[in-house]
């Protein structure tokens, strides 16, 4: 175990205070003196007298300054041996010299030694010089420790890591999938590395840039290829590292962090999550937070305020910028947004072949159909793929990543971790039933997206699962689709009602009952699908300062919110209809299909479209047609 100076100083300190009482008595004139004639046992001053009267003392020592005396006396009790004792004295004796001296007793005093009292003063200094040296060396050590001490007086230094040329580690090249934010970022690199090429046409470089998008998708990463590339001096700090609890302090090191990159210019300043300091001022209950505001207000003077900071490039990262103050988005400050969203099919895959450059994979790996399998996912949700597929393959002990790996890992990454399987029972079948009912309506409605895998093997909190996979990215959905996905989530309790009947209806459906109000719901209230005409009735974002559905405004009256109620009720119950429907007239390939899944317990969507294709036509999977 590693031992610290401070632990060791902790430990030493009790000791000097104890060795230096210890040194006080063990170095005392008295106490060294009589050490050489300690007397074995004590006499009381009225027997020492009873002695003296009856002349059977001997010799008398008189010590400390005469309250203490050594005296020889013969004892009848033992045989008139001679023994040792010791008296204390009363202070006020006087006549006790006089008396010795007419019984010609033969009496000493012994005075003090002088080297008692240099031990005395050296005693008296070496405590406290070790004391305080002692405390120097905790002082200056808690000068390097973050918070110590020792940093009492420098509250408003700013905490910025700076390197003069940050070697990341990270280029353009080792970012993929954003390639648009890229372009744009790297303008800021070329006007660092040239500057005479915009200013030449009269061009200003953008003050501020801000990297807005969902986390995983790059941001941070970008901006370490920012500061590879430009072979600038690089600021680097967190938003919330400006906050303290002391009013003041967080302007303090806004103030500090320009004064140090101004010395520095030109150079960038990155500041992650800034929504932590450039949240809007005045906003949630009971005003604003006076520190917060102090430092956005001192973040906004130095970013554009009177002296300006030229040759400054501040790039900062938020996913919310909801929340971010007005002024703070303004040009002049942040004169570019760049969305940094999650990649597309050609964007997965670039960001797949980055990161499987260190990964060994065998040759039946297509990182294309990986990327089509994954749609939504981020950067930092591939690289967790191709991570955990890498962990199975060495769990599994293989030589190389196969597609096995990379399913079992898509799986656990999307649902959980995979669970011990069910028992062949009345459940088991319960839940192969609806696994079944979401697929083949899913199969059957010709504007739902293919069935990629149907399987009973629990992961999470589902005791079975149906995946669906588009055939390509959506950026736009249809009506037509939303009632697709809508009959399909009903699918499941559709054939628990079918096949089981009314009373033995579970809680399986839990979850789709959820989506299918939450998409039924957005149809009618923000898409104007439905009845009542196109009108957005709700606000596509909460009060985000208040809890997202805390308070949650109404422009509607009541008699509009009946007969949205009304709407929301008829599109579920017109997609359950469809789905029972469809459940009862295909009741002999779910049946086999069934047996199936309860046989292997995971069945391809391709093998599941072939079985439903032998009893009924599969509708081909239409794209968008324009009307004319």
């Amino acid at each position: 175990m590693k031992t610290t100076w401070r632990t060791i100083l902790l430990w030493t300190l009790p000791a000097l205070v104890i060795g230096f009482f210890l040194w006080q008595g063990a170095f005392s004139p008295s106490a060294t003196e009589m050490s050489n004639n300690t007397a074995s046992t004590r006499m009381s001053y009225g027997r020492f007298l009873d002695y003296l009267n009856a002349g059977r003392v001997t010799s008398v020592d008189l010590y400390d300054g005469g309250r203490t005396a050594i005296v020889e006396a013969v004892d009848p009790q033992l045989d008139n041996r001679v023994q040792r004792l010791r008296v204390d004295l009363p202070n006020n004796t006087p006549e006790l010299i006089s008396r010795l001296r007419d019984a010609q007793i033969s009496f000493d005093t012994h005075p003090p030694r002088n080297d008692g009292a240099i031990w005395g003063l050296l005693g008296n200094l070496i405590f406290p010089i070790l004391l305080i040296a002692g405390l120097f060396f905790l002082f200056r050590r808690s000068n390097n420790v973050p918070g110590g001490p020792g940093q009492a007086m420098s509250f408003g230094k700013s905490k910025a890591r700076f390197q003069m040329e940050a070697k990341t580690g990270v280029l353009f090249d080792d970012v993929a999938g954003v390639e648009e934010a890229k372009e744009e970022l790297q303008e800021v690199v070329t006007f660092l590395k040239k500057p005479e090429r915009f200013t030449a046409v009269g061009a200003r470089i953008p003050k501020g840039v801000l990297l807005v998008g969902p986390p995983g998708t790059g941001k941070t990463l970008l901006a370490k290829a920012i500061a590879g590339e430009a072979g600038v001096p690089f600021f680097s700090i967190s938003g919330s590292e400006f906050v303290e609890m002391f009013v003041g302090v967080g302007a303090s090191r806004v103030r500090d962090l320009f004064k140090k990159a101004k010395e520095t210019a030109p150079c960038i300043i990155f500041i992650d999550e800034i929504d932590a300091v450039g949240r809007q001022r005045g906003a949630g209950i009971g005003g604003g937070n006076d520190e917060r505001e102090q430092t956005l207000n001192q973040l906004l003077t130095e970013m554009d305020g009177f002296e300006g900071n030229t040759g400054i490039i501040i790039i900062a990262a938020t996913n919310r910028p909801d929340v971010l103050d007005s002024a703070l988005l303004r040009p002049g400050r942040f004169d570019r947004q760049v969305s940094v969203d999650a990649p597309d099919v050609k964007g997965r895959l670039e960001i797949l072949d980055v990161h499987a450059r260190n990964k060994k994979l065998a040759e039946d790996i297509s990182l294309e159909t990986i990327a089509r399998r994954t749609p939504g996912f981020t950067g930092a949700d591939l690289a967790n793929l191709l991570n955990e597929a890498a962990i199975l393959t060495a769990r599994r002990r293989k030589e190389a990543i196969t597609m096995s790996e990379i399913d079992d890992a898509v799986d656990r990454v999307v649902a959980g971790m995979e669970g011990t399987p069910l028992i062949d029972g009345k459940s088991k079948r319960l839940i192969a039933y609806h696994e079944v009912g979401h697929a083949i309506v899913g199969t059957l409605i010709k504007h739902h997206d293919p069935v990629q895998k149907v399987t009973l093997i629990p992961r999470g909190q589902a005791r079975g699962l149906t995946w669906f996979i588009p055939d390509e990215e959506q950026g736009l959905i249809s009506r037509a689709q939303i009632l697709a996905r809508i009959t399909g989530a009903l699918g499941g309790r559709a054939a628990e009602e079918v096949i089981f009947g009314d009373s033995e209806v579970t809680t399986g459906a839990g979850g789709d009952l959820q989506q299918v109000a939450g998409m039924a719901r957005q149809m009618v209230t923000r898409y104007g699908m439905s009845d009542l005409g196109p009108l957005s009735l709700e606000s596509q974002q909460g009060e985000v300062f208040l809890g997202r559905d805390f308070a949650t405004r109404t422009d509607y009256s009541n008699r509009i919110a009946s007969r949205i109620d009304s709407q929301i009720k008829a599109i579920a119950d017109h997609c359950h209809q469809q789905a029972c429907q469809i459940i009862r007239e295909n009741r002999v390939v779910i049946d086999r299909l069934v047996d199936l899944l309860i046989e292997k317990e995971t069945i391809d969507g391709d093998e599941f479209r072939q079985i439903v294709a032998e009893y009924t036509e599969v509708p081909e999977k239409e794209r968008f047609v324009p009307v004319m």
